[in-house]
């Protein structure tokens, strides 16, 4: 008789043999070589455009190209923290903190850690920081007893989730912040100093360039921006998936948690790859490019093993999201009903 698959190995070392016989995690130089120049353009090109276009309502538009570039520099970012880009840790964590703490103003000290421990257990309502109750709230029984704004944001948070993701650029400033401040960062003077050589370049450019009205509008319009694309970026991976219990093994507890989204070339650049999410879960450290060939890799051998794999297209995930958010609230919503 055959041996099991389990005397054999776990699905996950199957499924990763498979995955280092087709080579796809092998570095790809190039690839970043050439995305680190392109994002490098476009910020200091942008930056450029705010300078010589001076003061003038034009500059709205000059704050929307911004907040892609910014959002493309953050998914660079994420590639580098998960040592995608380079061999060894100290030039990706160098390079981290100077596009995430001097170019966009978010300690990337901090984001890894919190990114880390996602990874390690997906949308886990414990362990997962991404739903822990905060202003949005992942799990049903955090909707219960809450009060004031935040009952209110949970009963309608549906409704509220894209207009809160222009807070989004705010509030991981703010965390930033409160990390470097706490001591929670590796490196932490050095953090910091980007962190204020980044606020004093920006806030001086507004104020130096533009009217105070301007100013304002500049900010607001690229900040906003910028949450909601990044927000967007990752609102489709996990929202609305199961909420393992822990005891899934790692394949199933990567798997059953993620959703893919279907899309081109084009879905892939905006997204940052994230939108084969199975696929980074499962080998975090495979360059980006990579993942479109691993994908039906990976969908084969979860057809195999007889693990469901969810792949959709961007606005359906997006309705997937909401419906859930809307499921959530409702002891919320049935809570404020019995006390009127």
């Amino acid at each position: 008789m055959a041996p099991s698959r389990a005397t054999v190995g776990s699905d996950f070392a199957v499924l990763s043999r498979r995955i280092t016989s087709a080579g796809l995690m092998r570095r790809r130089p190039i690839y970043y070589a050439a995305r680190l120049c392109v994002v490098a353009f476009m910020f200091f090109g942008g930056w450029a455009a705010f300078f010589l276009i001076g003061p003038s309502w034009w500059q709205l538009a000059t704050a929307a190209f911004l907040a892609v570039t910014f959002t493309q520099a953050g998914l660079v970012g994420h590639d580098l923290a998960h040592r995608q880009v380079f061999r060894t840790r100290k030039p990706g964590e160098f390079a981290g903190r100077l596009i995430g703490n001097l170019g966009i103003g978010m300690s990337f000290g901090w984001w890894t850690d919190k990114h880390t421990r996602h990874h390690n257990n997906p949308n886990h309502d414990d362990l997962d920081p991404d739903v822990a109750p905060a202003v949005l709230i992942w799990a049903t029984e955090s909707a219960v007893g809450r009060r004031g704004l935040k009952g209110f944001i949970t009963r309608h948070q549906a409704g509220l989730f894209f207009p809160l993701l222009t807070l989004l650029a705010l509030d991981l400033k703010v965390e930033s912040i409160k990390a470097v401040r706490n001591g929670t960062v590796k490196r932490r003077q050095l953090e910091g100093i980007l962190l204020l050589l980044h606020a004093l370049f920006y806030l001086s450019a507004v104020l130096l360039v533009l009217s105070p009205l301007q100013g304002v509008a500049f900010v607001v319009v690229h900040q906003a921006l910028f949450g909601v694309y990044l927000g967007m970026t990752f609102a489709p991976n996990h929202k609305g998936m199961p909420h393992p219990t822990g005891d899934e093994d790692f394949l199933r507890k990567q798997v059953l948690t993620s959703r893919n989204v279907d899309g081109n070339w084009l879905t892939d650049a905006a997204l940052g790859g994230l939108n084969y999410q199975i696929e980074h879960h499962l080998f975090p450290g495979m360059p980006t490019p990579n993942l479109r060939k691993a994908q039906p890799i990976v969908r084969a051998f979860c057809d195999e093993v007889g693990v469901s794999y969810e792949q959709t297209g961007l606005i359906r995930s997006y309705r997937q999201a909401l419906r859930y958010l809307h499921h959530v609230g409702a002891p919320a919503r049935a809570e404020h009903e019995a006390r009127r």
